[in-house]
């Protein structure tokens, strides 16, 4: 795989620190838990979108965009990430917001990843539930076009092939780091909601023979539909990058059971992983997407779904300044 045939601008801390969990393991008996620490990709508080915006920012500048725009629930930390790049990239930052949740609290509406909207600069309008967001993005899109702006947009997640090579460039800093310190690994897990994450990952693993399973807990959409988007996606990606065929159906499972209500509701055990991980660790998690990776993670051990003797890889994909938006849940106020 060679990366640099693809335009990227360097905009994140990399390669994020690979971290033991000691605390965690012990309090959950095995198995032997490091964290990837992708939540220190260091734009705008980090989180995992840095990676794929390396490039869908260095996509934008090669054609000339003066102008970028994206789409994603209220509080979405893929929006806030691109308004930060276009910020420090001196471009402008249009984001169309999902009223995805139904949640009215003024503090889900207005704190958190949208205050950071706002401090990075970004305009934004809003959308109720239901609606193909990337064909309203692109409506907005070609408005701005025939406005006589450049306008390059960005799909929700930064998730097609251009944005899913961050992260198969991200298996190859995993697997150097692995090497580096000796570590054999048995499972990754992560959040994975709009696929590009996961489909970067399986491909670069695949296409790197690393032999090291990636299991995704669902935020969002059903098991069959989630392994549908992910696989599509890692196989547009490998085709991408010359290697078309290295993903293979099996290579791609997802666990969607701890979803709970919905998209961005955090579930009973979505609230018991962010007290776990705070404060065994002192990682913090985000209500939306690492949280409930991390139950799924919490409960799959319990349940025995991992061997105790083995190694797991919990990928952070960040977010933690969501956890700001969502104070009645975690019972601040």
């Amino acid at each position: 795989m060679n990366f640099a045939r693809f335009p990227r601008i360097r905009l994140g801390h990399l390669p994020t620190p690979l971290e033991p969990m000691p605390r965690l393991t012990k309090a959950l008996g095995g198995p032997e838990i490091w964290i990837k620490r992708d939540d220190c990709t260091g734009l705008s508080t980090g989180g995992n979108k840095t990676r794929k915006l390396e490039f869908l920012m260095a996509e934008a500048k090669a054609q000339g965009a003066d102008i970028v725009l994206t789409q994603g629930a209220t509080q979405s930390n893929h929006a806030r990430q691109t308004a930060a790049a276009a910020a420090k990239l001196g471009m402008d930052c249009h984001i169309l917001l999902e009223d995805r949740t139904g949640i009215e609290d003024p503090n889900y509406k207005l704190n958190g990843n949208v205050l950071l909207d706002r401090l990075h600069g970004a305009t934004m309008e809003h959308r109720p539930a239901g609606l193909d967001m990337n064909a309203e993005l692109e409506k907005v899109a070609q408005r701005f076009r025939d406005e006589g702006r450049n306008a390059y947009a960005i799909p929700g997640g930064g998730s097609n092939p251009t944005g899913a090579l961050g992260y198969a460039l991200c298996a190859l800093e995993l697997l150097n780091q692995l090497t580096e310190t000796g570590l054999a690994v048995d499972h990754i897990v992560h959040a994975t909601g709009s696929a590009g994450t996961q489909a970067g990952l399986v491909t670069g693993l695949s296409a790197l023979n690393a032999q090291i399973p990636v299991l995704g807990i669902g935020v969002r959409a059903p098991k069959p539909k989630q392994e549908e988007n992910v696989f599509n996606l890692a196989c547009a990606t490998a085709e991408k990058l010359g290697c078309a065929g290295v993903v293979k159906r099996e290579d791609v499972v997802a666990n969607c059971d701890y979803v709970g209500e919905g998209y961005g509701i955090p579930a009973e055990s979505t609230l018991e992983a962010i007290d776990l991980f705070a404060r065994t660790d002192g990682i913090l998690l985000d209500p939306v997407y690492s949280a409930k990776g991390g139950a799924g993670l919490i409960d799959l051990i319990r349940k025995g779904h991992f061997g105790k003797e083995e190694r797991v890889v919990f990928l952070h994909t960040g977010g933690a300044i969501g956890l700001t938006a969502y104070t009645k849940a975690l019972g601040v106020i």
